[in-house]
């Protein structure tokens, strides 16, 4: 049996943080056998560090080549004023680069929101491995999407995400609205694509890959319906007008997270999905 490394507390720190800015692991790599580390002994410094298995490394360091795309800000100050809303960041977490954002809509524009979604829901689907929709038995919710720019609150949500995270508009995915009843979920899953899997090019041809998600509580269920991050040990509470961001790396298996099972009431949320180069729908 393999043991753990033994890693400096400044070498753990630099590597934390050196990918928290946005630089692929593939990089990090590579500066540490510049700097004299033998190659398999940085992989499992690396993968220790980040709390990965090898095998999550290997997609980092085998994914196709592509020029490095745009990354989001990280909300850093407990409160930030965006849109003429002050929006609280009570919980701030590193890996993922995770926060909770309180007031981020106004229960007017959650209403709105739900209202607007209403007559086009149809059963949720996920991204099969060819990059076309499909039915998945792991979630059980219903949902619609809206197009960019497609209302006037559309555009008001979409502008304040932009600023808030620092990213234009067109890097993001339609808005999606899912409506779960007593029951439904959405069981663990990344949000990042698999470059392992075929369709891999055809999903990132029209935007890269996604590099992080935005999920917004329109109501707040009676009991139940939290998003849980199972390899961080932490659940959201769906509390209406907030919302949870986080962001993520291509095999980053920290960013696992689920939609747990609404006890009581229902659930309505918004999600925002982020690309690193501009989206364009397929027509």
């Amino acid at each position: 049996m393999t043991s753990r490394p033994t890693i400096r507390p400044e070498l753990r720190e630099w590597i934390l943080s050196t990918t928290h800015a946005g630089h692929s692991v593939e990089t990090v790599l590579k500066l540490m056998q510049e700097t004299g580390y033998d190659p398999r002994q940085s992989r499992s410094i690396v993968a220790s560090v980040l709390n990965m298995p090898i095998t999550a490394l290997d997609v980092h360091v085998h994914a196709p080549k592509q020029p490095q795309g745009r990354r989001t800000h990280h909300p850093e100050a407990p409160q930030v004023a965006v849109d003429g809303r002050i929006i609280d960041v009570p919980l701030s977490v590193d890996s993922p680069a995770l926060r909770i954002l309180g007031n981020l809509l106004s229960p007017e524009e959650c209403d709105a929101l739900i209202e607007e979604a209403k007559p086009r829901l149809q059963r949720a689907k996920t991204v099969d491995t060819s990059g076309k929709q499909q039915i998945d038995a792991r979630r059980t919710s219903e949902g619609m999407f809206f197009t960019i720019g497609e209302s006037p609150l559309i555009r008001q949500v979409e502008q304040r995400i932009a600023t808030l995270l620092s990213i234009p508009i067109d890097h993001g995915e339609g808005l999606q609205v899912l409506h779960y009843l007593p029951g439904q979920q959405y069981e663990p899953h990344y949000d990042w694509f698999d470059p392992q899997q075929p369709g891999f090019a055809a999903i990132t041809a029209k935007g890269g890959q996604r590099i992080a998600s935005l999920v917004m509580y329109l109501n707040t269920p009676a009991a139940g319906g939290g998003t849980a991050f199972p390899e961080v040990g932490l659940t959201v509470t769906a509390l209406r007008g907030s919302a949870v961001y986080f962001s993520y790396d291509t095999g980053d298996t920290a960013s696992l997270h689920a939609g747990l099972p609404v006890q009581k009431g229902e659930k309505w949320i918004a999600t925002k999905w982020l690309r690193e180069r501009p989206f364009q729908k397929s027509l």
